[in-house]
Formats: structure tokens, C-alpha cells, sequence
């Protein structure tokens, strides 16, 4: 007799060993007929799957969260199924699901079109629409792979032949087309209803720059209609928000092939640089951290002693000189040590910590660099705190309620809050990893946050916790981190003295709340597309003249604002006034102001605000007093 057992906690007997499909089938037909897998014991599973043991069982419908990945990862295959059916010379390699859809990369002996990409489509939702049952079956090796080699699919082949040799791989089968998956599957592919294809790109094969270059299709795919439809929608409103163009468009900076994944900043971009700076330097006054600045170059010696030699080599700019190897800093955390341990600490130092905007670079592959959101290099609101086992707790629920207001000072609300966990390749004792990784889950718990669990996920010398935001379109982006580290003062040789006079090893934390100002700042003009508020805008005022009877008096303007510390310049041109006002707007100025003879006459201004908001005439006073509240509510 086999028991299943139900998320509600009702069991069903069965005399014989019975697939998940069955298992639903006895529930209700409306069940059956929408279960898209299984979940056994917390693992997904086709509907096909044959249950010979007692266990606990789920049913996954479009209704939960599982489906989505589910129904990718088929639409996937489904646009694979559909190419081979369309161009049946084309080898299929990998399919992945990524956030928001999936990938599909092919060989082809020309390159697709956006007309191929319609016709792909078409064919999918034709395939879809036979609603041919999706198989599984399972080979050993060496027999999955005569077998993709048999039908020329030589990429196919050479993926299982690095599988071990004595490990046995799932095939997944609709209609005529076969591909490798570890599934699950949908059951059929009447089950793909809402998706749509996106766009073509190219990519190497295994991400080597050395392999045959491929074609990429991405597609996304959706429970629902209206959800893909909101997706899409989101889209067009990041095309328009997208950073690259604005900061064009708005003069901020440039990107250009001699410095790839580095900034160009012009004026008004540096000017928005120097907001940010200058608010997080703040924060670090009134936080009790102090600034320090640690070098850009260090001796290969000491990466090898905090790890990153071995753990980070491949993402390091390296140089040599008089027969030494040095490393351009990636991070900042092996300077902040040398700081630490140049003079003997006590225990009535502790905390201690050091912040600094520390300029970081990374090899970053040039396939993956994207505008300002992923560059090679970049500065860093790094800080570390040194402190002792009992004082980890504290400062980390201090750190979160920090991040938080910070945030909300520039526009963020939601926060998503991850604990990422110990990877496989890591440094330090797992008893260690144990109380680093119970601090930060007791930390968020006391700041009254709900939090996810990454695993494997954490950095190679400490779990963190990964704070995620929201922005003004839904998007999620990760930014602040607080890292739990044991390890690399031991490696590094931190130590202070107790209270009872023996010499002991601090805990380091690293955190970030900005993470990378680069990224930040392009994820500021993306939330706010390009209309930042008052207090970050590089122009906040523009003063106008009327014709060149006012330009004197619009000058005393300026000054008089400029005195009061606001950015603020002088548009005098002999352009007509409507033709200026347009102009600036586009530039998305927060504050325009108008003088003609009448405010000349009358020592006043005729303000307009951001977004063709008239608010009338007003005394330089009222206007300094408006500018000011708003500014200092950070609105």
C-alpha cells in the first residue's frame, strides 16, 4: 500500500505504484486536466512520474509558483521543436529559462532574420495548438549520445559526453522532435499558450570567444495573457527609461570603443556623481564610520593571502613591474585590513569602521558589459566594520534600518531582502559559516523583514545578505549587500586585544548600501527616466529672459540663487521665450523661471515647475523657501 500525503494534509491509499497524473486524476478531473508537474518530497516532477514509495505530493497548476519556470523551460524546447521543423539543418545546444524567459542558441549556416523570427513564432503557436503529448525517457550516456550524434546534433553530443560516464540522462520527446532536459515538462504542448518571441542575438558557444559564434533567440513566456501584456508593456517604458539614451540626451556622459566598460562623465553627469557622493559621505559622518582611502594597486602577494588570487584571479586587471605581479583592487576589503592592523587595536576600539569610495576594477567579459549597469570599472560606497562575535547582531540591524532610509531618500520603498548562503567554492571552517549565516537570518528577523534564502549564492569568504530594490516599473535591481566575514582577517592577520589581554581575531562585515555609484546612478535616471529630483538634478533652476530688456535682472537672479546654494544658470538667448521654455524642459529641468518687464518692474519671478506645472509669480524669498523644502524633503 502506498500513502500519498496532500498539502492538506489528507492521504490517499494506492495498492499499486502511481503516477503524479493519477494521483490528480483521483482528486478531481478539473485537477487533472490543469496540473502542468508534481512536487514530491519538495522536488518537481513530470505528471508522468511513477510514485513507488509513500510521500508527500503537490500538484503544480498555473496557480503556483512553480508553473512559470515550468511552462519556460517548454516553451523553450518548443521554440527549438519549431526551428528544426522550419530549418531542419540547424543543431540545437542550450535552452536555458533566464529571469523573465528563456534563451535558445542555434547553429546555422546563415544568420536568422526578423522575418525567420516570425515565422518561428507562428510555427510554435501552431505546434502548441496539436497539443502533442511531451515524453520522457531516460538513457545511459554513452546511448544518448550515439543517438544525438546519429541525427547530426554534434553539440547535443558533445554536452553529454562531459556528463560522467556512468551517469544515466533524461530525453524529452513532442510529436518528432527529441532534446536533452533534466525536465520537468509540461504534459503536452497544449499546455504553452501565452508567449511571444523578442529579439536575436549572438553568442559563442560555451561563452568562449575562441568557439563558433551562435544565434540567440530569447523569448519570454507567460501563465497568463495579461501578464505577458504588462511584461511588454514594461519594456517599452525601460526603452524609454533606458540610461544609455538619456545620458545622451541630457548630456550626463558617454561610453566609446578605446575605454570599453568606462565612463566618460561630462558636467552635468558629474555634478549628479558628486549629489550622490557627497549625501552618502554624509551618511557615513552620522553613522560613525570614518573615511579612509586604500591603494589602487597592491602586490600579488597579499591577493593570494586574502584568497582572491585563487578564488577571483580570472576577474582581476593584473600588471607587473621590477620583476613584482600586482592586482588592480577589485574590492577594497584586503586595504581596509592593512588599515586595521597598522596599529595595535583594543577591544574598546570596537566596532571600528572604515568606509571608503573605493575605485574598483574587474576583467568583466565584453560580452556581458551593459552601459553603466555592468562596467570594468567602478566606485564602490564600500565600508567594513571590524568588531567582535557579540556585536555582529547589533550592527547589522543598525546596517538594515540604515540602508532603509536611504533608500527611501532616494526614491526606493521596496525592498526585497535575500540571505545568500555558503557556495561550494569558499574559504573557512563551516562551523564559522554556521554563526555567520544565523547572525544575518537572526539580524533581518529583529528588523521585522520577510527574507528569502539564496543557496550557494554567497561570496567566497562569507554569506551576506543581498538587499534588492524595486523601481518605478517593477524592475527588481540588487544593490546593498552586508557580508558576515571570518576568514579573511585570519588570513590577513587582524587582530586586537581583549579585555582579559590575549590577542584575538575581529569579525569583519562588508557592506555596500549603494554597491556600485556607476550602477546606481543609472539606475537613478532609469527610475525617475531622467527627471530627477530637485535635490540630485545637475540644473535645478533655469532662469529665462523675455528679450534683452530683462537679461540684466535675470542675472542678479542667478546670483542671488547661486548664493543661496542652488544649481542655477541663465538661458539669454535671443530665442523666442516658448521656443526656451520647450528646450529646457526636454532637458527635464526641475525649476523654469520667466522674467519679463512686468517681474523686472516688480523685483519677482513667474515660476513653472517640472512637468508644465504654472505656479504663478512669486518674490525671490518665497521662491528660495519653496526650492528649500523641497530639497530637504528629499521629494
Amino acid at each position: 500500500m502506498i500513502s500519498i500525503r496532500l498539502p492538506d494534509g489528507s492521504q490517499r491509499q494506492f495498492d499499486t505504484p502511481v503516477t503524479v497524473a493519477q494521483v490528480a486524476l483521483s482528486i478531481g478531473s478539473g485537477l487533472a486536466k490543469s496540473a502542468l508537474a508534481g512536487k514530491i518530497n519538495g522536488c518537481l516532477v513530470d505528471t508522468s512520474y511513477l510514485i513507488a514509495n509513500d510521500a508527500d505530493l503537490a500538484i503544480v497548476t498555473d496557480k503556483d509558483a512553480d508553473a512559470l519556470e515550468i511552462i519556460r523551460h517548454s516553451t523553450a524546447h518548443l521554440l527549438a521543436h519549431a526551428v528544426k521543423e522550419l530549418f531542419p539543418d540547424a543543431q540545437v545546444t542550450i535552452g536555458p529559462v533566464i529571469d523573465n524567459g528563456f534563451f535558445y542558441d542555434f547553429s546555422y549556416k546563415r544568420p536568422f532574420t526578423p522575418d525567420d523570427l516570425a515565422a518561428i513564432e507562428r510555427k510554435m503557436v501552431e505546434l502548441a495548438k496539436k497539443d502533442e503529448p511531451v515524453t520522457r525517457k531516460v538513457l545511459p550516456r554513452d546511448e544518448a549520445v550515439a543517438y544525438f550524434k546519429s541525427i547530426g546534433e554534434s553539440y547535443k553530443a558533445e554536452i553529454i559526453e562531459s556528463i560522467p560516464q556512468d551517469q544515466d540522462v533524461s530525453l524529452y520527446t513532442e510529436g518528432d522532435f527529441t532534446d536533452l532536459c533534466r525536465g520537468p515538462h509540461v504534459p503536452s504542448t497544449g499546455k504553452l499558450k501565452v508567449f511571444k518571441l523578442m529579439k536575436l542575438a549572438g553568442a559563442y558557444w560555451r561563452g568562449d570567444s575562441k568557439n563558433e559564434m551562435l544565434q540567440r533567440i530569447y523569448g519570454t513566456a507567460w501563465v497568463k495573457k495579461d501578464e505577458q501584456e504588462a511584461y511588454l508593456h514594461m519594456l517599452e517604458e525601460a526603452e524609454k527609461r533606458d540610461h544609455r539614451k538619456l545620458g545622451r540626451a541630457l548630456d550626463l556622459f558617454h561610453f566609446q570603443d578605446e575605454a570599453p566598460g568606462l565612463i566618460f562623465w561630462h558636467p552635468k553627469g558629474w555634478t549628479v556623481w558628486q549629489q550622490v557622493e557627497q549625501y552618502m559621505r554624509k551618511v557615513y559622518q552620522d553613522n560613525g564610520y570614518q573615511e579612509v582611502k586604500a591603494p589602487q594597486i597592491l602586490d600579488r602577494s597579499l591577493w593570494e593571502k586574502s584568497g582572491h588570487w585563487e578564488n577571483y584571479k580570472e576577474n582581476m586587471f593584473t600588471t607587473e613591474s621590477e620583476n613584482r605581479s600586482y592586482a588592480l583592487k577589485p574590492m577594497n576589503c584586503p586595504g581596509h585590513v592593512q588599515i586595521f592592523r597598522s596599529d595595535l587595536r583594543s577591544y574598546r576600539d570596537l566596532p571600528l569602521r572604515y568606509g571608503e569610495f573605493g575605485q574598483c576594477h574587474r576583467n568583466e567579459p565584453s560580452g556581458s558589459l551593459h552601459g553603466m549597469m555592468r562596467v570594468r570599472g567602478f566606485t564602490q560606497d564600500d565600508g567594513h566594520i571590524f568588531c567582535t562575535d557579540d556585536q555582529i547582531l547589533d550592527e547589522c540591524v543598525a546596517y538594515t534600518a540604515l540602508l532603509q532610509k536611504v533608500y527611501a531618500d532616494f526614491g526606493f520603498k521596496e525592498i526585497i531582502y535575500k540571505v545568500a548562503t555558503r557556495p561550494e567554492k569558499r574559504v573557512g571552517a563551516d562551523d564559522s559559516w554556521d554563526k555567520a549565516e544565523n547572525a544575518l537570518i537572526e539580524s533581518l528577523k529583529r528588523s521585522g523583514c520577510q527574507y528569502e534564502i539564496s543557496p550557494g549564492e554567497g561570496a567566497f569568504y562569507g554569506p551576506k545578505i543581498e538587499y534588492t530594490l524595486k523601481d518605478a516599473i517593477g524592475r527588481a535591481w540588487q544593490c546593498g549587500t552586508m557580508q558576515v566575514d571570518f576568514s579573511m582577517p585570519v588570513r590577513l592577520g587582524a587582530e586586537y586585544v581583549a579585555e582579559d589581554n590575549t590577542r584575538k581575531i575581529p569579525v569583519m562585515l562588508h557592506r555596500a548600501i549603494l554597491g556600485s555609484l556607476e550602477r546606481f546612478i543609472g539606475m537613478l535616471i532609469e527610475n525617475h527616466a531622467g527627471a530627477l529630483p530637485l535635490w540630485l538634478a545637475p540644473e535645478q533652476v533655469i532662469v529665462l529672459n523675455i528679450s534683452d530688456a530683462q537679461a540684466e535682472y535675470a542675472q542678479i537672479v542667478v546670483q542671488d540663487l547661486k548664493r543661496q546654494g542652488f544649481r542655477v544658470r541663465a538661458d539669454l538667448r535671443n530665442e523666442k521665450i516658448t521656443y526656451k521654455i520647450r528646450e529646457h524642459s526636454v532637458q527635464k529641468v526641475p525649476y523654469i523661471i520667466v522674467v519679463g518687464d512686468k517681474e523686472r518692474d516688480g523685483n519677482t519671478v513667474a515660476v513653472r515647475a517640472r512637468g508644465n506645472i504654472d505656479l504663478g509669480v512669486m518674490s525671490i524669498n518665497e521662491l528660495v523657501n519653496r526650492l528649500s523644502i523641497v530639497i530637504d524633503s528629499k521629494a
